[in-house]
């Protein structure tokens, strides 16, 4: 973000403070009074008020009680502290009130307010008032916060406490006891392997091994080696008899990721294994009876796959008597900061420096940021952000998301800003499919590598 001078960023970076008083004249001096330390947003009535609030949603708001058109009275300023905390129980109120007016204050106080100032108010007792309220709803926040990660942390390692993740969660719960074959399907770092080990862990298999491997990282003709195991001699260089993954996994969990891309041999295979637990090594003519579960995860349609004869239709209902979706984490509402906040916290203390964390404008660079490579994304960012950041505060730029949050004039992302996204998307997508193999990101992208590499630089993307 471009800034006109050192004042209009400073003001980006501070925190909001609503000053709600019918007065005028009075709002005007508290205004200049407070420019200095917070970004103060008027309101002179209890609709305006209510309206700057859930727009703007500040820690801290100073709510005179007689507002308009009850200026006299107390009723509107009781209406304004309901509705206030009614949308955020967490925000701090700061209630002023005329001399002699000590109990309606006290009353307020007693309805969720978190002090009181009588008028005329003291500059200084203000600023102190005000910088304990910002202190007290940040403690309160990380307190939340940890609240929240602690709720689910118990939940085998996964993370998350949006309506889209619960849901997740109370689908392994179900189909962790069942001893049937289970399919996941989600965007790559989205967390498929967790919720894979969520449901191993949490099933009757738990003190057996859990065995991931990744069917798209091996070449073709090892990746049966690799699965099925092989007899002394079956090929060149198997100079002595292996046990595979299937063997390995014996009374736990076999995890196959990225199973859209086993070929059609190893797919029979697969399927003839599903029918009747029973596996034969390379070179072997002995079939070996094993006890394993397996859960498979996916970013592909394989409905698509299906459809064009690249995946069998049979494996699939077998794989899939029971699927989960992962949702993005786009899609889940609420996670991104608590995610980004746990992981600052995890780098770091692992970094032994003081406790970090995001300004505003990264915290709302991140909510806005569409993460096309989901948390091992996330985890990326905030990782370099640390070592890269001057002090104890993270800022968009720490995360390499300031240049991605230039809007245009009217509001929405420039045109040059849109194409670039989109063009890093499309690598980035590409990237994951094929595993860093660059080779095959421009043939897929119908470029030529030096092109690839002069719009990687171009993206920044050379460092991730």
């Amino acid at each position: 973000r471009r800034w006109e001078n050192r004042a209009d960023k400073d003001r980006f970076y501070m925190e909001n403070l609503l000053v709600v008083e019918d007065d005028g004249d009075l709002r005007t001096q508290m205004k200049w009074s407070l420019a200095g330390d917070y970004r103060v947003i008027e309101a002179g009535d209890r609709n305006a008020a209510l309206e700057a609030f859930t727009k703007e949603r500040p820690k801290v708001v100073t709510l005179d009680l007689g507002l308009p058109p009850d200026g006299n009275g107390v009723t509107e300023g009781f209406r304004a502290l309901s509705e206030i905390l009614e949308t955020d129980p967490l925000s701090k109120v700061i209630v002023i009130t005329g001399q002699g007016d000590r109990s309606n204050a006290i009353a307020a106080v007693g309805n969720g307010a978190c002090d009181f100032l009588t008028k005329p108010v003291d500059p200084e007792e203000l600023r102190i008032t005000l910088k304990r309220a910002f202190e007290v709803a940040e403690l309160e926040k990380e307190y939340h916060l940890l609240q929240d990660q602690l709720k689910w942390q118990s939940f085998e390692g996964m993370l998350g406490a949006s309506p889209s993740m619960s849901e997740v969660y109370e689908k392994i719960r179900k189909v962790a006891a069942a001893e049937v074959p289970v399919l996941l399907f989600g965007e790559s770092g989205t967390g498929k392997e967790l919720a894979a080990r969520a449901i191993h862990g949490l099933s009757l298999r738990k003190e057996g091994a859990f065995i991931p491997i990744n069917c798209g990282a091996i070449p073709e003709t090892l990746l049966e080696s690799e699965l099925f195991g092989h007899e002394k001699g079956a090929f060149t260089g198997a100079h002595v008899q292996r046990q595979g993954r299937f063997e390995t996994a014996h009374r736990g969990t076999l995890f196959l990721d990225e199973i859209g891309e086993l070929s059609p041999a190893l797919q029979v295979k697969l399927l003839r294994f599903l029918q009747d637990q029973r596996i034969e090594r390379v070179g072997g003519r002995n079939l070996i009876q094993v006890d394993v579960r397996i859960v498979a995860a996916t970013n592909k349609d394989l409905a698509k796959s299906i459809e064009k004869g690249e995946f069998r239709e049979d494996l699939y209902y077998r794989l899939g008597v029971v699927t989960i979706s992962i949702p993005s984490l786009k899609e889940r509402e609420g996670d991104i900061l608590l995610l980004a906040r746990t992981f600052l916290r995890k780098f770091s203390s692992e970094r032994g420096g003081k406790a970090m964390s995001f300004t505003p404008a990264a915290e709302k660079a991140m909510e806005e940021y569409h993460w096309p490579g989901n948390i091992r994304e996330m985890e990326n960012r905030v990782r370099r952000a640390v070592i890269m950041a001057d002090d104890n505060r993270i800022t968009p730029k720490n995360l390499e998301l300031a240049g991605l949050s230039i809007t245009g004039k009217g509001g929405g992302p420039s045109l040059r800003q849109a194409r670039e996204q989109v063009e890093r998307d499309l690598i980035v997508r590409s990237i994951e499919r094929n595993r860093g193999n660059l080779t095959r990101v421009a043939r897929e992208l119908e470029i030529s590598r030096p092109a690839l590499y002069d719009l990687m630089k171009k993206l920044h993307l050379e460092k991730d």
